[in-house]
């Protein structure tokens, strides 16, 4: 892709944004970055692209028409029905994305992770086994590193383990995994997507331009997902908790099995995964089918497999105070990543939920919440909705926080000995917070003022 003296406006002026200024701008090419906000950042950031040679174009959008620009670089949250993609398209200029921008840049190989939930978890952890296997391995993509800044320093005897969204896949056009993973599709992002269809077809762009020597794995138990096995022309490898699959991996009699081009192998005892609940069992399955594609030793694998133990803001534990254990699971952003969490844990659960909904509905969400938890502390814009779904189904321990450190402490002080404490929203942050990040930190500080004194600070 030659971008020397190309005019290239970029779209979305945070952190993929800017890594894509940096590196068009590094390509020789022109750059616009334009934002329809005026964001600033601490260090001087945009003083030094300006520098550089990027021009800026904040608090509004640029005028597209033809011969304006080349090329339009979209950030993934961003929608693609702002006026500048409108016209980018009607003037035939090249639309793509910072993960198509990277792919085009890329020469080693590349295994991409997708899924409503679970692909940060499995994204780290398919680093770590092939880290501790002897690659030298990128881990980037939506799990926060851009990946168009690091792609070029990796060959074909490395690795790239890429977490892909579906805001990224839609401007996706050559863009061709070696091997690929949707570990699930359930409701979400409806309020980008439109449809559920849309928001399936986003998803299945991870495989479009895969052929017969590449591989897609999908998870069999989930109807949604085990359904896209048609339109890969991949070789397709299921994985399997409830099922024993006739290729891919599969648990029979507690045991994880590999059943890969009729050979099958004993990789390790379910019980013996280090992150907990079914729903990381899962994502562990799917580890084992892409690390056994790409043929990882199963002593190293097994050993990352027992002493992986998760991600920040996905089951993380706390602190163990009074008797009860603390949990933030602030990743937990739609309804579904939250029914996995309450399923998580045998214990009784004092549960936060709330913050701002991407169009889910909260029915099977509450019916989880009536099964699992004692109390509910909801808090954030869709705490009135949450609290009626309950309510109607019979649920009344409810408790209304006026602002998120109250629900902390809320949720402290009514749990009892032998319970946990559990933050997973089953909503996006953004009506209170930046991120699922600085929402999880905060209950983090939060919880660690119980311990230290007793009571919130």
């Amino acid at each position: 892709m030659e971008l020397k003296d190309k005019r290239v406006l970029v779209v979305g002026a945070g952190k993929s944004g800017l890594a894509v200024a940096r590196f068009l701008t590094g390509k020789g090419a022109a750059v616009v970055l334009a934002d329809a906000s005026t964001p600033t950042y601490p260090g001087g950031e945009l003083d030094r692209l300006v520098s550089a040679g990027v021009k800026l174009s904040l608090g509004g959008y640029p005028e597209v028409k033809r011969g304006s620009f080349d090329l339009v670089v979209m950030s993934p949250g961003i929608p693609l029905t702002i006026e500048p993609v409108r016209l980018a398209l009607k003037y035939g200029i090249e639309l793509t994305g910072e993960l198509e921008l990277a792919y085009r840049f890329s020469n080693a190989p590349l295994v991409a992770i997708t899924g409503t939930n679970g692909k940060t978890t499995t994204t780290t952890l398919l680093g770590e086994i092939f880290k501790n296997a002897g690659k030298n391995t990128l881990v980037g993509g939506n799990i926060g590193t851009p990946l168009v800044t690091e792609v070029e320093r990796y060959g074909p005897g490395d690795m790239i383990m890429a977490e892909v969204s579906s805001f990224q896949l839609e401007t996706t056009n050559t863009f061709k995994p070696k091997v690929t993973l949707i570990l699930n599709i359930t409701p979400d992002h409806l309020d980008r997507h439109g449809t559920m269809e849309e928001y399936i077809d986003a998803k299945a762009k991870i495989f479009t331009n895969q052929t017969q020597g590449d591989f897609t794995v999908l998870n069999y138990d989930d109807p949604l997902t085990a359904a896209l096995a048609g339109r890969s022309r991949a070789r397709v490898i299921f994985f399997s908790r409830r099922a024993i699959v006739p290729e891919g991996v599969f648990v029979k009699e507690g045991k994880i099995i590999a059943r890969l081009g009729g050979d099958e192998e004993f990789i390790c005892g379910q019980d013996e995964i280090g992150i907990p609940g079914a729903h990381n069992l899962e994502n562990a399955l799917a580890s084992v089918a892409a690390a056994k594609i790409l043929g990882v030793a199963t002593t190293s694998l097994v050993n990352t497999l027992k002493t992986f133990k998760g991600v920040a803001h996905r089951l993380e534990f706390v602190a163990e105070i009074n008797g009860v254990r603390y949990i933030n699971d602030s990743k937990g952003t739609n309804p579904d990543a939250s029914i996995k969490a309450l399923e998580a844990y045998p214990e009784k659960i004092v549960l936060i939920a709330g913050g701002k909904n991407k169009g889910s509905d909260f029915g099977c969400f509450v019916e989880k919440v009536q099964e699992r938890a004692r109390v509910l502390v909801v808090i954030g814009q869709s705490a009135g909705a949450i609290a009626e779904a309950a309510r109607a189904r019979g649920f009344e321990n409810i408790l209304n926080a006026k602002n998120f450190k109250e629900a902390v402490t809320l949720a402290h002080q009514a749990a009892r000995p032998g319970e946990i404490v559990l933050l997973s929203p089953a909503c996006a942050s953004w009506d209170m917070f930046k991120s699922y990040e600085e929402r999880g930190d905060l209950f983090k500080k939060v919880v660690l003022s119980f311990e230290k004194i007793g009571e919130p600070s």
